[in-house]
């Protein structure tokens, strides 16, 4: 596979009940130095599609990953967030090509074969 086939690049941030805050304080971060390199997505506050926990995503372009992915490494406080490709194949984006940034987490993968 080659890596021009990586439309764009989705990280998901999880989070729970008792760290909301975190999760708010994080996203302001990433709103504040990415501003215009990456678009954000909806505040979850229940599990939505694969994802187990709550979360938001955010999504970027490829040439952002470098800027983007070490970023939120160093900075995402104990939360776990999940960074894979959108290759057109969500199942294997999710399943095969998932990067962890903190506890690896199971996906209801059910979701990504209807």
């Amino acid at each position: 596979m080659n890596i021009d086939q990586i439309a764009d690049w989705h990280a998901h941030v999880y989070f729970d009940q008792d760290t909301v805050p975190d999760a708010r304080a994080l996203r302001a971060l990433i709103e504040e130095r990415f501003i215009g390199r990456m678009e954000m997505g909806r505040f979850h506050e229940r599990p939505i599609g694969p994802h187990p926990r709550w979360s938001y995503q955010v999504a970027f372009q490829p040439d952002r990953f470098a800027d983007i992915v070490p970023w939120l490494t160093l900075n995402r406080g104990g939360l776990t967030v999940l960074v894979h490709p959108n290759t057109g194949d969500a199942l294997a984006d999710h399943r095969d090509r998932a990067i962890w940034l903190g506890e690896s987490l199971p996906l209801d993968l059910s979701i990504l074969t209807r």
